[in-house]
C-alpha cells in the first residue's frame, strides 16, 4: 500500500506536523519553554555584546527568530537565537567598517543577517545542504577552539573595568588590555568574578537551578542597591586643560562634519538617482551620471576619512582618566589626569563614557546596561546598498555555512538521542528564515544554540513549541521588563559569555584529530593559528584552514595508495613493500591501485606502472587490480589507453581485473577493445592470476 502524500501545503507549513497535541505534551513544551527563556533572555543580551551591538538587540534576536527557526526547521529540540560563534563573526565583519554600536553599525549588522539568512534560505530551497561539507570537521574543530579563546579574551577587558582599543592585530589590543592591569576597577572585577564563581557553583551543586539567571538577578539588585553606575554629564567648558580642550573641541567639530557629509552624500545619491531618470540625450545622460557617480564616490571617501579620524580622537579620550573637581553645586572644573592641578580639593577620577553637543558623560564607577528602550523592535526591511553588499558578502558567506553546521550538528546530536529524523535542506530553510525575519526585527545574525538546545531537550520538550513560548517569554520582557534591566553589570554579562565558551575550548578533539590521521590534525591546527593570527578578522581563519583542508584533500586524490603485491603463505595477496613479501612472479606483477583514476593522479598512476616494470625487469605481464577503483574519467581512459601501447611496444602486456560495472561502462563506451581486447580483462584477480601464472610461469 502505498503512502498517502501530504499536501503541497503541509510541505510549506511543515510545523502542522506537530498537531493534535495532548495537553500533557503542550504543558511539557510550556514548561521547557519558560526554562529556555530563564537562560535565553540573560545570554541574549551577553551576545548581543559581544557582537559590539547594545544588549537590548539581543532580546530583538531572541523573540522572532527563535520562533520562525523552530517553526520552519526539522528539528524538534533546536533553539535558535543568539551564540557565541556567529556574535564574534559578525563583530570581526563589521568591526573595520563602522565604529561598535553606531547606527551605521547596528545597520550593517542588520544587513548582514539578511544576507545570511538569504544565502541559508536559496540553500534549503535548491536543496544545496551538502555544500557545507566544503566545511571539514577538523577545520570546525580548529576555528572553534581558537574562537573560543578569542571570545574568552575579548570579554576580559570588560571584566577588569578598563578600555580595549580595537585595531587590526587583536592579540596587540589583548596585550594593551593586560598592559592596564594595575588600573582596574576592582569593584567591577569582584562583581564579574563573583558572577562567574556563583554560576560554576551551581552548575556544580545545583545543576537543575538556572545558574545564568540567578546570577544576573542577584548582580543587577546588588548593582541597584551600592550604586554601582556612577555618571555625570558636565559641558565642554568644564574642561579646563588645554590638551583635552583641544581634543574634545576637535571631536565636536568633526561630528558637524561628519554628519554635513552624511548629508551630501545623502544628496549625491539622490541626485544619481534622478539622473538615470531624466530626459535628454543618451551621450548627456551618461556624462552627467559619470559626473555624480564620481561626486557620490567623492563624498563616500571624505566621511569615511572624517570617520576614521573622529573615532581616533574619541578612542584618545576614552583611553584617558579624568579629574573632576567638584564645587559642591553640580558642577565643577574637569581636568584630563596629566593636566589636573597638584592638590586639587575634592577630586574623583572618571572616565569618558559618550561625548556629544549636550557635554561629556563620565562614569566614575562600573559598566551597567543601561536604558532599554520598551516595546517591540520596528518592521523594516533592511537598505542595502552596492558598497554594503559587496564588503559583507565574503562574512555573510562563512557566517551562513558556519552558523548551518553548528545548528545541523547540534539537531543532529540531539536527534540521536530522541531518534527523530533530521532534514538539513529543511533546516537551512528554517535556519534562513529565521535570519531574514530577524533583520526584519532589527536582528543581527542568529544560529542554532548548544546550551539552550540542551535545556530545551533536558527541560522536556516535545515539539518545537517550546521555542514558540521561550519567544513569547522574551515578547513580554520586551513590553514590560526592560526597566529591571537598567542596573545589570556589563562585567555580569561578560562572565556569562565566559562560561558559555568554556565548553567551546576542547584541545582534546584536537589532539584526536591529529592522532588519528596526520592530514585532519595539521588542518584543525592550522585553522587553529590562523584564526588566532587573523583575529578579529575570523573569516579569513576559516577561509585559510579550509583552503589547507582541500588542498590536503586533493593531494591525497592526486597521489592514492598503490603498490606492488606479493602473497602471505596462506595466499593472500598484500603490499610488497609494506609487509616485506616476496614477488609472486618475476614475469607477473600484480598492481593495486587504491582510488579513482581521474584527472588529478594519472601522472602518479602512470609513474607507479613504469615504477613496476622498472623493478621487474623480466615482466611480460603487468596486472593492474582495479576493484578499488570508483570511477573513471577521459583522462583516465587515455593514460590507461596509452600505457597499454607503450607497454606493448617494449614486450609487455597489461592486463585488468575486478573492475566495477561503471567503470567498465565509460571504457567500453571509449572502445577500450580495440587496445584491450576482452581476453585481457579478467572479473577477478584470482581468475588473472590463475590463467597469467600458467601462460607465463
Amino acid at each position: 500500500m502505498k503512502p498517502v502524500a501530504k499536501p503541497i501545503w503541509r510541505a510549506w507549513l511543515p510545523f502542522l506536523d506537530w498537531f493534535p497535541m495532548s495537553g500533557v505534551q503542550i504543558r511539557a513544551d510550556l514548561l521547557a519553554g519558560l526554562t529556555v527563556a530563564l537562560v535565553l533572555i540573560p545570554q541574549s543580551m551577553a551576545y548581543a555584546q559581544l557582537a559590539g551591538m547594545p544588549s537590548y538587540y539581543g532580546l530583538y534576536a531572541a523573540f522572532l527568530p527563535v520562533m520562525v527557526g523552530a517553526l520552519w526547521g526539522s528539528s524538534r529540540q533546536l533553539s535558535t537565537g543568539p551564540v557565541a560563534i556567529v556574535a564574534l563573526l559578525t563583530a570581526s565583519a563589521l568591526a573595520p567598517l563602522a565604529a561598535s554600536g553606531s547606527e551605521q553599525y547596528i545597520a550593517l549588522a542588520i544587513l548582514l543577517a539578511l544576507m545570511v539568512g538569504a544565502i541559508q534560505l536559496a540553500l534549503g530551497l535548491f536543496r544545496l545542504g551538502a555544500i557545507v561539507n566544503l566545511l571539514s570537521h577538523p577545520v570546525i574543530i580548529g576555528f572553534t577552539n581558537a574562537a573560543a579563546i578569542i571570545i574568552a579574551l575579548s570579554q576580559l577587558n570588560k571584566l577588569l573595568g578598563v578600555p580595549m582599543s580595537r585595531s587590526e592585530n587583536f592579540l596587540s589590543d589583548i596585550w594593551g588590555v593586560l598592559r592596564q592591569a594595575d588600573e582596574t576597577h576592582w569593584p567591577t572585577l569582584a562583581m564579574g568574578a563573583g558572577a562567574l564563581a556563583l554560576m560554576l557553583l551551581m552548575k556544580r551543586y545545583l545543576p537543575r537551578w538556572p545558574n545564568v539567571l540567578v546570577a544576573v538577578a542577584l548582580a543587577t539588585l546588588l548593582s541597584w542597591q551600592l550604586g554601582f553606575e556612577r555618571l555625570r554629564t558636565v559641558a565642554p567648558e568644564a574642561v579646563r586643560d588645554a590638551a583635552t580642550q583641544t581634543l574634545v573641541a576637535d571631536y565636536l567639530a568633526g561630528r558637524q562634519r561628519i554628519a554635513g557629509l552624511e548629508a551630501e552624500v545623502a544628496g549625491a545619491r539622490a541626485a544619481l538617482a534622478r539622473a538615470s531618470t531624466e530626459s535628454g540625450g543618451e551621450l548627456a545622460r551618461r556624462a552627467r551620471q559619470a559626473e555624480l557617480e564620481y561626486r557620490l564616490d567623492l563624498a563616500r571617501a571624505h566621511l569615511e576619512e572624517a570617520v576614521r579620524e573622529n573615532q581616533a580622537r574619541f578612542k584618545s579620550l576614552a583611553g584617558m582618566r579624568f579629574v573632576l573637581v567638584d564645587d559642591g553645586r553640580g558642577g565643577g572644573q574637569l581636568y584630563g589626569e596629566a593636566g589636573a592641578p597638584a592638590g586639587a580639593g575634592r577630586a574623583e577620577v572618571w572616565r569618558l563614557k559618550k561625548l556629544d553637543d549636550d557635554g561629556l558623560r563620565l562614569t566614575g564607577g562600573g559598566e551597567v546596561v543601561g536604558a532599554i528602550p520598551p516595546g517591540l523592535p520596528s518592521l523594516s526591511v533592511p537598505k542595502m546598498g552596492w558598497s554594503d553588499f559587496t564588503a559583507l558578502l565574503s562574512a555573510a558567506l562563512v557566517i551562513s555555512l558556519v552558523a548551518f553546521m553548528e545548528a545541523i550538528s547540534i539537531a543532529k546530536a540531539m536527534a540521536a538521542r530522541t531518534r527523530a529524523r533530521i532534514d538539513p535542506n529543511r533546516e537551512l530553510v528554517g535556519q534562513g528564515l529565521a535570519n531574514i525575519v530577524g533583520a526584519a526585527s532589527q536582528s543581527f545574525p542568529v544560529s542554532g544554540s548548544f546550551s539552550r538546545s540542551a535545556v530545551n531537550l533536558n527541560a522536556g520538550a516535545v515539539t518545537g513549541l517550546s521555542s514558540v513560548f521561550a519567544g513569547l517569554l522574551v515578547l513580554l520582557t520586551l513590553l514590560f521588563l526592560t526597566s529591571l534591566l537598567y542596573h545589570l553589570p556589563q562585567a555580569v554579562l561578560a562572565a556569562v559569555i565566559m562560561l558559555a565558551v568554556l565548553g567551546l575550548i576542547n584541545p582534546g578533539a584536537m589532539r584526536h584529530a591529529w592522532h588519528t590521521h596526520r592530514h585532519d590534525g595539521l588542518a584543525a591546527l592550522v585553522t587553529f593559528i590562523a584564526t588566532l593570527a587573523f583575529a578579529p578578522h575570523l573569516d579569513m581563519g576559516i577561509l585559510f584552514g579550509a583552503v589547507v583542508a582541500i588542498a590536503l584533500f586533493l593531494h591525497r586524490r592526486m597521489r592514492p595508495r598503490g603498490e606492488i603485491l606479493g602473497q602471505h603463505p596462506d595466499g593472500v595477496l598484500g603490499g610488497l613493500d609494506t609487509h616485506g613479501l616476496a614477488p609472486i612472479s618475476q614475469k607477473v606483477v600484480p598492481v593495486r591501485f587504491d582510488g579513482e583514476l581521474t584527472f588529478v593522479n594519472v601522472s602518479y598512476f602512470e609513474d607507479m606502472l613504469l615504477e613496476a616494470v622498472r623493478r621487474f625487469p623480466e615482466a611480460q605481464a603487468i596486472l593492474l587490480i582495479g576493484s578499488s577503483i570508483n570511477e573513471i574519467d577521459v583522462s583516465g581512459e587515455e593514460k590507461l589507453t596509452d600505457l597499454a601501447r607503450r607497454l606493448e611496444q617494449s614486450g609487455v602486456k597489461l592486463y585488468l581485473s575486478g573492475l566495477k560495472k561503471q567503470v567498465l561502462e565509460v571504457l567500453e563506451r571509449a572502445e577500450i577493445h580495440k587496445t584491450l581486447p576482452p581476453e585481457r580483462i579478467f572479473r577477478s584477480k584470482e581468475q588473472a592470476l590463475k590463467t597469467l601464472l600458467a601462460r607465463y610461469g
